[in-house]
């Protein structure tokens, strides 16, 4: 018996021994990893040190955006002037390589290119597009055959065009081609403020290979008005007006009693209201008021337009940037302005418009439909749906567009 207890003791201490030497071994296998792998213990916090650094730089690129969110509506309502350049864009010149004293460019080969003074000091630039039957007998005239060619009996659409860019951007060509197969005579020109050319000769341009059309009988003018392409100038809403008034009276001048048409789009529906508001109250309306992609008014379009998403519900909105736009005298009021208009109008407008919303649009119309100086004179809104894929400036694509102005324009009819 005390044999065993002996043996007993003697094992337990033995496992004991056995347990200590395999504590110390473990350890020493620690000690060997760590010995074999110095930089472990580095790797570990140099990951620490890198996401503490993205983190860092995060805030900081967060700050700086927050910052500038903030800035931009503070810099807007100290220099409201930057306010009336973002309403304008006259800036923005697409396509930037054009020469526009080379309408041909653009395949408008019966297009000649001058210039008008409608202020001193102010020179804007117009094309004079004049209908497709016309083409071949365009080549090589000069501008004492152009102005003689509004005695013709086409009538004549005096286009005004939207802001930033030049007369010459691609969908203004793409309509101007439309109207004048059509047999219109388009007059356009850029609004004043932008480039300085030289102004003391007219330049007129013309080329083969033309836009053909059998049944062609109206002439199309078209202007820049001032502040945009190579147009002299500040713009204003004033002073758009003026040119515009200014050109109107220069057409009406050479075509006597034919009909002349105005066509506004988008800011150039604010201009043309403006337009033809003044014109009724002289007592001698147009024969037609031709609005594509308008809006009420310019605070209403501000609050609207895509750029002002991030803004909107900003507290102060207003404060900060359509009070800004008001200090610069710019209202387009178009809502207020077909109360005083007297002569049949015709909206069209795309459904998915994101510039100018359809509802815009919409709501003109029925305030139109409603104004006790278009009674007895005709009021159409022509929608175009989603799926047309038209939005803000691609309804001249639409193969109904002829036949919507023929039937418009044949003769007026009293709206209910």
């Amino acid at each position: 018996m005390r044999k065993r207890k002996g043996s007993a003791d003697h094992d337990s201490s033995f496992t004991g021994t056995l347990l200590e030497d395999r504590s110390d071994l473990k350890q020493c296998h620690r000690k060997t990893d760590a010995a074999s792998d110095p930089g472990g213990a580095g790797t570990a916090m140099g990951r620490r040190y890198r996401r503490g650094g993205l983190m860092w730089r995060l805030r900081k690129l967060l700050i700086c955006v927050l910052g500038i969110y903030i800035a931009i509506p503070v810099i807007i309502k100290v220099c409201p002037s930057i306010q009336a350049k973002l309403v304008f864009l006259n800036f923005v010149r697409v396509p930037y390589f054009i020469d526009l004293k080379r309408p041909q460019d653009q395949g408008l080969n019966h297009t000649r290119n001058f210039y008008l003074q409608p202020e001193e000091g102010i020179n804007i630039g117009v094309w004079h597009t004049v209908p497709s039957v016309m083409w071949r007998e365009a080549q090589a005239k000069d501008a004492e055959w152009y102005d003689k060619s509004f005695q013709s009996s086409h009538p004549v659409i005096l286009y005004l065009h939207g802001n930033a860019g030049t007369r010459g951007g691609d969908h203004r060509v793409q309509l101007y081609k439309v109207l004048c197969s059509l047999g219109y005579h388009v007059v356009t020109f850029d609004y004043r403020g932008m480039l300085s050319v030289n102004f003391n000769a007219l330049s007129y341009h013309a080329i083969p290979n033309p836009v053909r059309s059998p049944k062609g009988k109206h002439h199309v003018v078209l202007f820049a008005r001032a502040g945009w392409g190579d147009s002299e100038g500040s713009p204003s809403e004033k002073g758009m007006t003026t040119d515009a008034l200014f050109l109107y009276q220069w057409i009406k001048q050479r075509i006597g009693q034919k009909p002349l048409y105005i066509w506004g789009h988008s800011l150039g529906t604010g201009v043309a209201t403006n337009l033809v508001r003044r014109l009724c109250d002289r007592g001698t309306p147009p024969d037609s008021l031709i609005l594509e992609s308008p809006f009420t008014n310019i605070r209403e379009e501000a609050k609207s337009h895509p750029f002002s998403m991030v803004y909107r519900y900003l507290p102060g909105f207003d404060w900060f940037f359509l009070d800004s736009i008001a200090a610069n005298d710019i209202r387009f009021a178009s809502d207020e302005n077909v109360n005083h208009i007297s002569c049949p109008v015709l909206i069209l407008h795309a459904e998915d418009d994101t510039v100018v919303p359809f509802q815009l649009g919409k709501k003109l119309y029925d305030l139109a439909a409603q104004s006790k100086s278009l009674n007895g004179h005709k009021v159409q809104f022509i929608p175009f749906s989603s799926s047309l894929g038209y939005r803000h400036k691609f309804i001249y694509k639409s193969p109904q567009l002829p036949n919507i102005l023929s039937d418009f324009l044949s003769a007026p009819h009293p709206h209910v």
